[in-house]
């Protein structure tokens, strides 16, 4: 099959962190499993409601934010890392808040870049049985239980979206993104694929799922495919800053009353 012998290097990808236990992820995990009593479901449907709430109060001034998605597993000398680091800090030099899973690797990357740019940098962490630990580059985090609850805080307060290489969770994320703009659930908020080396093989896919009629033609201009910052950066400026009227603002007030 075409592409599978590309070669990866490993020697700088962390593979786990073995201070999570998964057991920590149970009652997720219990209620996906099938019909629980009425009892046990109304206690669950409490505790997402809380989980909706924490972050809602938590990031209710976190934003605009652009959502940078990637893997955990890159250290800080994989190529990944550090032009992760240069994603975040544009991102930042546009006036973006840089959101991202609040993790290591990519995630890590992306919020240093952003610090270290000047900018604003938040994490909406989970936890998980391995890799998912917050990373020191947070001006704001949050813990999430869950991971749909995670998942729709990192769109709700997004303006733009950048994937760059990861593994499952990452393209989970991507095409989540994709399909919200497609469904027209959200605004044709600009998404960016980012690494053309490592998403070449998915691409074509998608071109395949194209011609096979699976897919619009058009859907392929959702995104924007790229290995260049300054690409990027234009396309964000354009698709993000001019066509939704963005423009800097001094902090608005928080109220300690509602937890913010």
């Amino acid at each position: 099959m075409l592409g599978l012998k590309t070669k990866v290097d490993k020697s700088n990808v962390v593979e786990n962190n073995p201070n999570v236990m998964p057991e920590e992820q149970n009652e997720e995990r219990f209620f996906l499993e099938g019909p629980k009593s009425r009892w046990k479901e109304f206690k669950f449907l409490l505790h997402i409601i809380w989980d909706f709430l924490v972050g809602f109060r938590v990031l209710h001034f976190a934003g605009p934010c652009v959502t940078v998605f990637g893997s955990a597993r890159f250290k800080e000398d994989h190529e990944y890392y550090k032009k992760s680091f240069e994603v975040g800090a544009a991102v930042a030099g546009l006036g973006f808040t840089v959101m991202t899973g609040g993790g290591p690797g990519v995630m890590e990357a992306a919020n240093k870049g952003a610090k270290k740019g000047g900018g604003r940098s938040v994490g909406c962490n989970i936890i998980l049985p391995m890799e998912q630990y917050a990373n020191p580059w947070l001006d704001l985090s949050v813990n999430i239980k869950y991971f749909f609850v995670r998942k729709v805080l990192l769109c709700k307060y997004s303006y733009a979206f950048v994937c760059m290489p990861g593994g499952m969770g990452t393209l989970d994320e991507f095409f989540e993104a994709v399909t919200l703009v497609q469904t027209n659930k959200i605004k044709r908020f600009p998404i960016v694929l980012f690494g053309k080396e490592y998403h070449k093989h998915l691409y074509k896919h998608l071109e395949y799922m194209a011609e096979a009629g699976t897919i619009s033609p058009k859907d392929l201009e959702l995104f924007l495919f790229t290995d260049d910052i300054h690409e990027m950066e234009n396309h964000l400026s354009k698709y993000a800053v001019d066509a939704f009227g963005l423009k800097k603002v001094t902090k608005p007030k928080r109220w300690m009353i509602f937890g913010e």
